[in-house]
């Protein structure tokens, strides 16, 4: 695939394309991380961390350290005001109404993320993650499909 339609991938929501989708997003982020590591110069001393596919967020603190860059309490905050930008799911408004603060924070620490980058002299944690635009947006059928509909 070449590189100039990585930003045409959408996710599919056919069960027979859900093979490929996968299969190209895992190819672009290990192109788009490979590029970012080879990238840097000895100077920029930062770390890459590439995580498996069982890791979380949690596990992740709790492995690779990353007390050093910044502390829990910080990352959870700002991971908080974040998240609270992202439409809760109907299958989760239960646990969202019965304790906000809380479903937020086990939103993020439950993440599993594409690849985290520690820069230890900046004191900076870069969480990198691709997601689609579905995952962002709850009504994104409905506005791809008036999209489509404003097209033909």
């Amino acid at each position: 695939m070449s590189e100039e339609t990585y930003g045409h991938i959408n996710s599919a929501f056919c069960d027979g394309m859900a093979t490929t989708v996968t299969a190209t997003h895992h190819f672009t982020w290990r192109h788009l991380y490979s590029s970012m590591q080879a990238a840097q110069t000895t100077a920029s001393k930062l770390r890459f961390v590439t995580p498996n596919k069982k890791s979380s967020m949690n596990t992740l603190w709790q492995e690779e350290e990353f007390e050093q860059p910044c502390r829990q309490q910080l990352l959870t905050e700002k991971a908080v005001e974040i998240e609270k930008t992202i439409s809760v799911k109907e299958n989760e408004r239960e646990h969202h109404d019965f304790d906000p603060t809380i479903f937020y924070e086990n939103q993020f620490w439950n993440r599993r993320p594409d690849g985290i980058v520690i820069n230890k002299n900046h004191r900076t944690l870069y969480i990198l993650e691709v997601k689609r635009s579905s995952d962002r947006n709850g009504n994104f059928l409905g506005f791809k499909e008036d999209e489509s509909n404003k097209q033909h």
